[in-house]
C-alpha cells in the first residue's frame, strides 16, 4: 500500500514509518520540518502544517491508499489554540482533504486521556463515554478529533488506537520527564501508591497500527472502532518509577503527599499560571498531574485482540534491556534491577 503517515518524525510516528517499510509498503512522511533522516530510511518526505488547508490542497493525496495520523501536539500544559489548531483542526483538515481523494483508509492515533476523568479507571473497555469535564485541553483536543473522525459517515473506513504512556529508545517525554524530577528532587509518590497503570513499549504501539490497518482492509467491520492497547499486563505506577531510576541509578521515591493536597496545590498552580499568562515552564502541579500519579488507569486489549490479533511483542523486561542498551553502566543497573525487580512478577 501507500501510505501517508503524519508526524513521521516524531517518537511514535518514526517507528511506524520504520514497520511499515518493513513490511514492503510505499511510505510518505508529512512533517512541518524537513527530516532527511526519513529519506535515509526508505520513506519520501512532505513538509507541510496540517493546520493550513491552502499548503494541504498542494499535496497529490490521490497517491495513497491509507493515512496514518499520528502528529499531535502533546502536554499537560499549554495555550489552549495551539492544542486545539493542531490536534483538532489539523486532523479535521488531514481527514477531510482524505475523504475528497478517495483514500480508502484512515488509522487516528488517539490516547486513553480522551476518556479519563477524575475517577480510577480499573480494566476499563471501549464502552467507556468521553468524560463531562477534561483537565487538559490535549485530551479535550484528542477526543474531539476522535469524535469527528468516528462519528462520520464517509465510505472512507477508520478506526482509531489508543495508547497508553508510550515508551522506549528515543522516548523524549516519560522517561526523561521522570528522571530529570527525580534527580532535581521535585518528584514525590502522589496518593497511596497502589493505583495501577497501562505502559506500552514504542514498538508494540506501532506494530499495532500496521495490524489494525492491515485487518481493516480485509474486515470492515472495525470501521468505526476504537482500540486501547497496552503492554502484557499494567504496572503498579510508583514501584515502575522506582525500577526505571534504580536502573539509572538515581535515588529512588521515598516522599509522598496525599492526593487531595496535590490537587489543591494543582488548582492553585492553575489559577497562578492563568492568571499571570504563564505557558512555560508547565506549573510544578496540575489537577490531570495530580490524578494521573495518583488514580488507576489500566484498560482491557480484549478488543484489540480480537478484531486484529494485538498482543504485545516485546515484553516490559525485553523493553527495559531495548531502551537501556547502548549504556554499559545502565546495562549493569537494569540487570540488577530486574533481578529484583517488582516487573518481572
Amino acid at each position: 500500500m501507500n501510505i501517508l503517515i503524519t508526524g513521521g518524525a516524531g517518537f511514535l510516528g518514526k517507528y511506524i514509518v520504520i514497520e511499515a517499510l518493513k513490511r514492503g509498503h510505499n511510505v510518505t512522511s508529512l512533517s512541518r520540518h524537513h527530516y532527511p533522516e526519513l529519506e535515509k530510511l526508505g520513506a519520501h518526505t512532505i513538509k507541510c502544517d496540517i493546520t493550513n488547508k491552502e499548503l494541504l490542497k498542494k499535496i497529490d493525496f490521490d497517491q495513497f491508499d491509507a493515512i496514518i495520523h499520528s502528529a499531535a501536539l502533546a502536554g499537560v500544559w499549554g495555550n489552549k489554540k495551539d492544542f486545539f489548531n493542531i490536534n483538532y483542526i489539523g486532523s479535521k483538515n488531514i481527514f477531510d482533504h482524505a475523504k475528497k481523494s478517495g483514500i480508502k483508509y484512515f488509522i487516528y492515533t488517539s490516547s486513553p486521556s480522551v476518556v479519563f476523568g477524575k475517577d480510577d479507571i480499573v480494566g476499563g473497555d471501549e464502552s467507556l463515554n468521553y468524560p463531562k469535564k477534561f483537565f487538559t485541553y490535549y485530551a479535550e483536543s484528542k477526543a474531539m478529533a476522535e469524535k469527528y473522525i468516528l462519528e462520520d459517515n464517509s465510505d472512507i473506513l477508520k478506526l482509531s488506537i489508543r495508547p497508553h504512556l508510550i515508551w522506549g529508545p528515543g522516548d523524549p517525554h516519560l522517561i526523561p520527564r521522570i528522571s530529570a524530577k527525580a534527580k532535581a528532587g521535585k518528584l514525590k509518590q502522589v496518593g497511596s501508591g497502589n493505583n495501577e497503570v497501562d505502559i506500552i513499549y514504542v514498538e508494540n504501539a506501532a506494530i499495532a497500527h500496521l495490524d489494525a490497518l492491515e485487518k481493516l482492509t480485509l474486515n470492515h467491520k472495525l470501521n468505526k472502532n476504537a482500540y486501547f492497547i497496552g503492554q502484557e499486563r499494567p504496572v503498579n505506577l510508583w514501584l515502575f518509577i522506582n525500577d526505571l531510576l534504580k536502573i539509572q541509578k538515581i535515588e529512588p521515591i521515598e516522599s509522598s503527599i496525599s492526593f487531595s493536597f496535590a490537587y489543591k496545590i494543582g488548582v492553585i498552580f492553575e489559577v497562578l499560571f492563568n492568571l499571570c499568562g504563564i505557558l512555560k515552564p508547565e506549573p510544578p502541579m496540575t489537577r490531570f498531574i495530580a490524578l494521573q500519579l495518583a488514580k488507576s488507569h489500566w484498560f482491557s486489549h480484549k478488543k484489540a485482540k480480537n478484531d486484529f490479533g494485538f498482543e504485545p511483542k516485546i515484553s516490559i523486561e525485553q523493553g527495559l534491556k531495548k531502551t537501556f542498551q547502548k549504556s554499559e553502566r545502565y546495562q549493569e543497573a537494569l540487570s540488577q534491577s530486574l533481578k529484583s525487580s517488582h516487573l518481572s512478577r
